[in-house]
């Protein structure tokens, strides 16, 4: 039987919308049994499946019921101001029951696209993989950190439908700075507006939950031509010396809920803190800290941010660390990656990675053609029997440099300073650098043992052990005398020294 419809959908317009609306559905429909086929199908059939083709479906029905009103409003006369629908004849009938099964499915199928797209959206792959050239340093070391199985989302958006929507709209112009490349390199942070860490971070380590001490085993390497391996064991004090003592002390105490610590950044990057406030909540007590090497001035302390320390303002890169070279250089060659046995292969290694390379391929040219030549001209024995020893030093390097050094975006350790210590960046030295002075006369302590404990130090086999609950004075392994007591670590250590 032949369905009739009315005159006003016999047009090129509504056929057209008819056309473009039936080649979506059907793409969708093989692109949803690809991707489930495929068990996930990657970032850009999901950007395809679930935002682009339905967007040109519904614009596809739009234009079929606006080829019809035109169509119609043509046949008009003066008193037919609106088109009329009659059940009673076969062709308004035929179109109305069209419509409403149309309807129907359209919006059965909208529920469907709606979850999977928000799902899409909210996914690691539409974060990290999409914008590759953009978000590639990120992504790659999230790979690589103890987060990585902890969704982007998690994090940068957390629950409710409030922080969702807010970074949908954000996301808008990050994808206009992406196609018109309007975004700078590398990434500034820390990222502004972020969602307090309380409502983020504090899900899984919540304050409550009270760390005690911790141990912690410390391997380096010295740039000498034996590698020498210099290791520290350390006792952090995370929080009191028991747990039923909660945050009375120890590193957590700054989250303490009964302290509130302020401070007034006077750079963007959050790594000069002249101005430091600390305030009892239980007792009212406040004093104010100013470093008097760097006083801040009246308009900075009338107008600057009054930040409330948070998790983030020490763990401030918890999932995209980009690792200085004496760090990722000292894991290689503990697992033997890059062989220990290789003379100077650890000054060698920082040697090489201290340039600013243009692109990746041209860093990973000059780390293997720089160890083998280093090796041919300075120990041609070891260059002639043992090639393949070479070769894995030039892999281990290499892959530890993809992992943490990002020439097409400037993205390297030096341009994100990392929070947690004081060796290659001030950290926590920013506040206990001791010279942060209250009124009172009070001083923000710079003392070794306000943080930490030292168990043991010196070389492999030949190491200096502390008695049962007591400290070790630092040993530098470099002898320099006392100089290490009177200046910051970071004067000397820029990612690029032992």
């Amino acid at each position: 039987m032949r369905i009739r419809l009315p005159r006003s959908a016999k047009n090129w317009l509504s056929i057209a919308g008819v056309t473009i609306s039936i080649i979506s559905l059907l793409l969708i429909v093989f692109l949803w049994i690809l991707s489930n086929a495929s068990k996930g199908g990657g970032s850009y059939l999901g950007l395809i499946s679930y935002i682009l083709l339905p967007g040109i479906l519904i614009f596809g029905l739009v234009i079929i019921p606006i080829g019809m009103i035109r169509k119609h409003s043509r046949s008009l006369t003066k008193a037919e101001q609106w088109p009329s629908v009659n059940l009673n004849i076969t062709a308004h009938r035929n179109a109305f029951f069209i419509f409403i099964t149309g309807t129907l499915i359209f919006i059965f199928m909208s529920a469907i696209g709606s979850y999977e797209t928000f799902h899409f959206t909210e996914s690691v792959q539409f974060c990290g993989q999409l914008c590759h050239s953009v978000m590639n340093p990120e992504y790659t070391a999230y790979q690589h950190s103890a987060h990585a199985r902890v969704a982007c989302v998690e994090c940068h958006v957390g629950s409710g439908a409030n922080w969702y929507v807010r970074s949908k709209l954000s996301g808008l112009y990050q994808v206009y700075s992406v196609i018109f490349h309007k975004y700078p390199e590398p990434i500034p942070t820390p990222v502004k507006n972020l969602r307090p860490a309380r409502e983020t971070c504090e899900r899984c380590h919540w304050p409550q939950k009270f760390y005690t001490y911790n141990q912690k085993n410390e391997i380096h390497f010295l740039a000498d031509k034996q590698n020498t391996q210099w290791n520290i064991d350390l006792t952090l004090k995370l929080g009191a010396r028991h747990s039923s003592l909660g945050l009375s002390e120890g590193i957590h105490w700054h989250i303490n809920p009964d302290v509130r610590v302020e401070y007034i950044a006077s750079d963007s990057a959050r790594q000069v803190l002249p101005w430091v406030r600390y305030t009892n909540l239980k007792t009212g007590q406040q004093s104010t800290f100013t470093d008097e090497e760097n006083p801040p001035d009246s308009a900075l302390i009338a107008k600057g941010e009054k930040r409330v320390m948070d998790c983030m303002d020490c763990h401030n890169r918890p999932s995209h660390d980009y690792r200085p070279p004496s760090f990722f250089v000292n894991s290689r060659l503990i697992t033997d990656s890059i062989p220990k046995s290789l003379p100077e292969i650890k000054s060698l290694a920082m040697q090489l990675c201290e340039p600013d390379y243009s692109t990746n391929d041209s860093a990973m040219q000059a780390i293997a053609g720089g160890i083998r030549s280093f090796y041919e001209e300075n120990y041609p024995q070891i260059s002639q029997q043992k090639p393949l020893l070479i070769q894995k030093a030039i892999r281990g390097l290499q892959s530890a440099f993809r992992e943490n050094i990002f020439p097409q975006m400037k993205v390297r350790w030096d341009a994100y300073p990392n929070n947690i210590g004081h060796i290659e960046f001030n950290g926590c030295f920013r506040c206990h650098n001791g010279n942060h002075v209250s009124e009172q006369g009070q001083v923000i302590p710079r003392k070794c043992t306000t943080c930490h404990l030292i168990n043991a130090q010196g070389p492999e086999g030949n190491m200096e052990l502390a008695t049962f609950g007591q400290t070790l004075e630092f040993k530098h392994p470099v002898d320099i005398d006392e100089a290490w007591k009177e200046s910051l670590c970071t004067e000397c250590h820029t990612g690029l020294s032992p």
